[in-house]
């Protein structure tokens, strides 16, 4: 199936596609009611005006944060299907901005910090509905155990439990509707709140107001999952498939306000006990007990779909040199299915301490939203600039982005009082990860800075004498270079050391091979170059930047294909062997760079280079990286100088 097709067949509306929408896009915000309302009420008395104004910032939130600017704006943002903000970054590069890498960078990062906290908060609110029944009941033991078994089973894939994700959500989503609706019936005057004017109330009258939008913002914390997901499930299935999960969110929100009014002037302590939450007391007793097992499985779908999404960032990290090249495994064919094993167990350590770190939802609350709202905030920052590569009209743009900015930087504000509460924990970890991300670019661009490169005509005849010279030992049939250089008449000057001088290579065939990361996610192309023929061939493989780079397997059909059109011969050229048709053997050669110490680099670009190969040394080797055959690699190792120590004065004497 080509790009174009999966393209197409994800934007087809079926009910399967609107299901399986349902189990991979909305984990996150889907669990939301397990956590708002208890944030936003806290442990003072129930007061009307903060539930009615808490309501109506929820409603207003879902419909300017997530609906307009999520669901109808930023999925026009579509790269080829795909979507999430390295995609958004890969359309805005065309503007020449580099300074559009850090919203990238920062946004990438604070989404990854995201999935630290996320999977911990949904299991931990699901989990302690158990106190209801057990009020002394540790539930630490059974959220890391819950986690842990959750990470442990990524590396089988999510084919087999996908098919169930999607019909439990919708069974989770038809529940919160009809809490709701039950709740709504005794007190549906609650519907009031849908007015704008209680949440300008609470947010302009009450001193503290302003400072429930922290609370508030964890209702659309999976907002940019929607986008993020889209080349999973499509654009179209989203947005009508959000018209019921938004439709459910309210109903659910609504109905918890109208049972926190009914008890206006008690705590919820007071209400429930010490783990009392508004999501649960709505429910009959003898529903309790199902409605958190629902809540669990729905948690854990959540869970699922952060730490999917996080694989799948770091996996277009990587292709943008924003990341050490690490192990990713494929453990199903279906599209999009990968497991990366040091992300995984990055990911667990880091839940794990976030669990024992806050012990409670409560407590995770005052540390959840800080980060994801600042890759809001980078969203929109990118999504500026794609609507002026769009022609939007320049005052509508303005408009927009006023207005979310607005609404963000609001945000960021009222979430910078979960700083000192457990903010600064998100926070750290997105500051570690786009260092790494910073780190590896800037390294990048100064080793290609101070690459030298050589024009291969000069030396194409010369190896072409190489190949033929019967006094020296043949190294391979096929000799394979991977190469940076971007231009087809150029080879980096270290290969050309590498085959004449470091020890003489010869081969009957040089193969030059260079990989192009493109910014549509799904291309895979090849061109070849006949530089001399039977001597010299370049093949430039042109891969998006969701694509493996499998190269053993593509650079083997690249060979197929040549050898069916008769443009190449790969027989053996031992004349024996070629009596039996015995094809040659493929040998490819990878430099490896270390920094020499003969450097006199400036300050701030030794402790880029340090922290590089400091961070290379735990990445994965450049033969695992593109798929090679460990049987047929030469690893050679070839001292970076990108700034020579002046020449010294050295004098002979008699």
């Amino acid at each position: 199936m080509s790009n174009n097709q999966q393209h197409g067949h994800i934007e087809k509306i079926t009910l399967g596609g609107l299901l399986v929408t349902l189990g991979i896009i909305y984990g996150d915000i889907g669990t939301s009611p397990l956590y708002v309302m208890k944030a936003i009420v806290g442990t003072t008395a129930i007061n009307t005006d903060v539930v009615l104004g808490g309501i109506s910032c929820i409603f207003w939130t879902l419909t300017l944060q997530t609906t307009l600017k999520y669901v109808i704006l930023t999925l026009q943002a579509d790269n080829k299907g795909e979507g999430g903000i390295f995609s958004l970054y890969t359309l805005v590069k065309r503007c020449k901005k580099k300074w559009l890498l850090v919203p990238a960078i920062i946004g990438g990062s604070a989404l990854l910090a995201d999935g630290i906290i996320t999977p911990p908060i949904s299991v931990s609110s699901a989990i302690e509905g158990l106190q209801i029944f057990y009020p002394k009941l540790n539930t630490i033991p059974i959220v890391i155990g819950i986690l842990i078994f959750l990470f442990i089973i990524q590396q089988f894939g999510t084919h087999f439990i996908g098919k169930f994700f999607g019909p439990m959500m919708f069974v989770w989503f038809g529940m919160l509707g009809t809490l709701g609706i039950v709740h709504l019936m005794g007190n549906a005057s609650v519907l009031k709140a849908l007015n704008p004017y209680y949440a300008i109330h609470l947010l302009s009258i009450h001193h503290e107001g302003f400072y429930v939008l922290g609370a508030v913002f964890l209702c659309t914390t999976g907002a940019e999952a929607l986008y993020s997901d889209m080349g999973h499930c499509g654009r179209n299935n989203i947005r009508i498939s959000w018209i019921f999960v938004k439709l459910m969110l309210v109903l659910n929100y609504f109905g918890q306000g109208a049972y926190l009014i009914a008890h206006q002037g008690q705590t919820l302590k007071e209400l429930g006990g010490a783990a009392a939450n508004p999501f649960y007391l709505v429910m009959a007793d003898w529903f309790q007990p199902i409605g958190i097992v629902i809540a669990t499985l729905a948690a854990i779908i959540a869970s699922q779909a952060l730490i999917s999404g996080s694989f799948t960032l770091i996996s277009e990290a990587m292709r943008l040199n924003l990341w050490p090249k690490v192990l990713i495994k494929y453990p199903t064919e279906l599209k999009g299915q990968l497991y990366i094993p040091s992300i995984n167990w990055l990911l667990l350590a880091g839940c794990i301490m976030v669990v024992l770190r806050f012990r409670e939802s409560g407590n995770m609350e005052a540390a959840y939203g800080l980060a994801i709202v600042l890759c809001m905030l980078m969203t929109t920052t990118l999504l500026m600039y794609y609507m002026y590569l769009k022609r939007f009209n320049n005052v509508l743009i303005l408009l927009i982005v006023g207005v979310y900015l607005t609404i963000e930087i609001s945000f960021l504000i009222a979430n910078l009082n979960k700083f000192a509460h457990g903010g600064y924990v998100t926070l750290m970890i997105a500051m570690v990860l786009a260092l790494v991300m910073g780190v590896w670019y800037a390294a990048k661009r100064i080793r290609r800075s101070y690459t030298e490169f050589v024009k291969v005509a000069k030396y194409k005849h010369l190896l072409a004498e190489l190949s033929n010279d019967m006094t020296i030992p043949k190294y391979a049939t096929h000799l394979v270079y991977l190469t940076n250089a971007s231009h087809e008449d150029e080879i980096e000057s270290k290969v050309i050391y590498s085959i004449l001088q470091k020890r003489p290579k010869r081969a009957d065939i040089y193969w030059f091979v260079h990989i192009n990361v493109v910014d549509e996610p799904h291309r895979m192309e090849y061109k070849v170059h006949e530089i001399m023929r039977d001597d010299v061939i370049r093949v430039d493989f042109n891969l998006g930047f969701r694509v493996a780079p499998k190269i053993n397997l593509m650079f083997r059909k690249v060979v197929q294909d040549l050898v069916r059109n008769g443009e190449v011969d790969i027989t053996s050229r031992y004349e024996s062997l070629n009596r039996n048709n015995v094809i040659g053997d493929f040998k490819f050669v990878l430099i490896e760079k270390f920094l020499s110490y003969d450097n006199d680099l400036p300050w701030q670009e030794r402790i880029i280079l340090d922290a590089y190969f400091f961070l290379k040394k735990m990445s994965l080797s450049e033969g695992r990286a593109f798929g090679l055959d460990t049987s047929s690699i030469k690893i050679e190792k070839f001292p970076l100088i990108l700034n020579p120590h002046r020449e010294m004065n050295l004098k002979r004497i008699e």
